[in-house]
């Protein structure tokens, strides 16, 4: 493998379009949107070089539309996995004999073409599938997954480098391999951007992937594919099908040839994800790498010195921007008794001021959550919190899915600091507050790191420096991100490397070197120009 030449630079970061009335791009996401409700599509499968229709098709629907139909999906079976995983390992030798360069130029073009080309179609696409707004789809499938591509390619120009010492007369360097066999790739329905890079950035390093999107999300799973198609992609690389996960796991966790897992998803999932690798360990060629972002209960943790306007702000964007449906989201925060009140009227006044309906209609903050499941699971805990004293609903409560999964952002607060809304992932547009004694700071960070088993993201809002840092170090295992004076979401690739530990996954930071050294197997190499012909050390002469 050629690591000569090409070295990348660190890139900027792809520019935020704003979307404003009257933009360029405001005129064009409006169009793409149009055109893309006008015609049904079909998904196929991509295996190999083949184009894979079942004839089981699944209908796609906006979750804020429910009697429309974007189009239809072919469901795969437990045969696809396999032809899959064979079209893999056939690909295999040649893509990772590629020279590293070409292999960048692909995503790296694929980056271009999703800036330019692509932008406003990939965004309608993730708008109508998952229910984003503009701002939600823009930062999301153009931004993040551009950034995503970019620094990917830089951050391994910099691993290829790292070579060792030589001594005299000898050379020796590092040889950055790909894993041996096949990498697994499933990923979410929130993000695009998750969904393009999991597969990517293993394959960016001479891995083969076998790729399950959630169903949720395929619409938008199928556009990215095709752009690494237009980019160059070779056939087999990545291949993409839709299948029971169940099935899926079954396949590939006991396939000899399983080398690594890339994973975003929930600790339920993963968890059993594990498991089986564990039970099947003898059964692989090599131990493999299991990668995996999970769950959060992400929190506020206000001090009595913070600006009510941060706090109010931060919050009404950390929980309810994209539903809440983040895995970062605010979804509890504990705010101290002597600015409770003021904190409390400012953010129920503001969360009333929230539109919600439509992806079309651009002045509407709040969209719908993702599917029947995830409303029925949102709109259970809201009625179970309306019904028990040791919870009030300051505002919203309203869930309605006659026309689609629409929940109405909703603040509990909990009487209890223990109440189920503080300690349980959510992931909807709930957010739980406790309102704690304002002398009691340090004793509620106790409480704070021992009331759930995650720790994704959290926040610190505060104007006194020393209670900054005595948060940030009592609070340093309870968050893999942490934000100070800022909402707990929103982390910038090659800014803010994202991933928690506990039950919220790996830590292995997607958006950094971290996350690429985890699809790369070391091999040392020494050459000895003058090798002895002698087995005799000096030590071993008489006196």
């Amino acid at each position: 493998m050629s690591i000569g030449y090409f070295d990348y630079p660190k890139p900027a970061n792809e520019t935020v379009l704003s979307y404003k009335p009257g933009s360029v791009e405001r005129v064009a996401l409006k169009r793409a949107l149009a055109e893309a409700k006008k015609k049904q599509i079909e998904v196929p499968m991509y295996i190999g070089g083949k184009i894979v229709k079942t004839g089981n098709k699944v209908s796609i629907h906006p979750p804020h539309e429910l009697n429309h139909v974007l189009g239809y999906f072919h469901r795969g079976e437990q045969k696809h996995i396999h032809q899959a995983i064979d079209a893999a390992l056939k690909a295999k030798n040649s893509w990772e004999a590629m020279p590293w360069e070409d292999r960048a130029h692909i995503f790296l073009k694929a980056a271009d073409l999703i800036s330019e080309k692509y932008r406003a179609q990939l965004n309608a696409a993730t708008m109508l599938c998952q229910s984003k707004n503009a701002y939600q789809a823009e930062i999301d499938s153009a931004c993040e997954l551009i950034d995503f591509l970019r620094f990917n390619v830089h951050f391994l120009s910099e691993i290829y480098r790292q070579q060792p010492a030589s001594a005299p007369g000898v050379h020796n360097r590092t040889e950055w391999r790909s894993l041996e066999g096949f990498v697994v790739a499933i990923t979410p329905f929130n993000f695009s951007a998750i969904a393009g890079n999991l597969p990517s950035s293993a394959a960016l390093c001479g891995n083969v992937v076998v790729w399950k999107a959630a169903d949720t999300q395929i619409y938008s799973a199928q556009l990215i594919m095709r752009i690494f198609k237009e980019a160059g992609l070779p056939d087999g690389v990545i291949n993409l099908i839709h299948v029971d996960g169940p099935v899926f796991g079954k396949v590939c966790f006991s396939h000899p040839d399983f080398a690594g897992i890339h994973f975003t998803g929930s600790s339920k999932v993963f968890n059993t994800i594990w498991k089986t690798i564990g039970e099947n360990i003898s059964t692989y060629k090599s131990y493999p790498r299991i990668v995996g972002e999970t769950g959060g209960k992400d929190f506020v943790m206000v001090h009595k010195s913070a600006d009510v306007d941060v706090v109010v702000t931060a919050l009404a964007r950390g929980a309810f921007e994209y539903q809440g449906q983040k895995c970062s989201a605010a979804s509890r925060a504990y705010i101290p008794s002597n600015i409770a009140d003021k904190v409390k009227e400012k953010l129920v006044a503001m969360v009333k001021t929230f539109k919600i309906g439509t992806v079309e209609n651009f002045s509407n903050y709040i969209n719908a959550v993702v599917d029947e499941k995830s409303f029925d699971k949102i709109a259970k805990y809201i009625a179970n919190a309306k019904k028990d004293k040791k919870a009030s609903i300051l505002v919203g409560g309203g869930c309605d899915k006659s026309e689609g999964y629409f929940v109405e952002p909703t603040v509990i607060e909990a009487k209890d600091p223990k109440y189920v809304t503080m300690c349980e992932e959510v992931f909807g547009p709930v957010l739980t507050i406790y309102v704690y004694d304002a002398d009691k700071f340090e004793q509620t960070m106790d409480l704070l790191d021992k009331t759930s088993p995650y720790a994704l993201t959290g926040s610190i809002i505060s104007k006194d420096r020393a209670a900054i840092a005595l948060a940030t170090e009592k609070l340093r295992h309870s968050s893999g991100n942490f934000y100070i004076n800022d909402k707990p979401t929103g982390a910038v690739v090659g800014q803010q490397p994202f991933g928690g530990a506990r039950a919220s996954g790996t830590n292995d930071k997607a958006g950094s070197a971290l996350n690429l050294y985890r699809w790369l197997s070391a091999r040392s190499i020494k050459e000895t120009f003058n090798p002895p012909t002698d087995y005799i050390y000096p030590f071993l002469s008489e006196d």
